[in-house]
């Protein structure tokens, strides 16, 4: 993957770096880095954007949307 490559992608899914890096668990200057060409970017990281796009649709973006507990109404 190339630095473009994954500033296109991480635009296309809406992520800052901030965001991509909390879910990488790096730190964000790692993926400015890779991002600007300064530290190659390792091999697995394209399969880890893939698992991130899989989940997409998850918990991961729809915070805030969590479903409240009904509460029992006493008899």
């Amino acid at each position: 993957m190339k630095p473009k490559e994954l500033r296109a992608w991480r635009k296309r899914n809406s992520y800052s770096q901030n965001q991509l890096a909390k879910a990488l668990t790096v730190a964000t200057m790692t993926v400015s880095r890779w991002e600007r060409g300064e530290r190659g970017i390792p091999s697995f990281l394209r399969l880890a954007l893939e698992r991130l796009e899989e989940i997409k649709g998850g918990d991961l973006k729809k915070k805030g949307t969590r479903t409240k507990k009904r509460k029992e109404v006493k008899k």
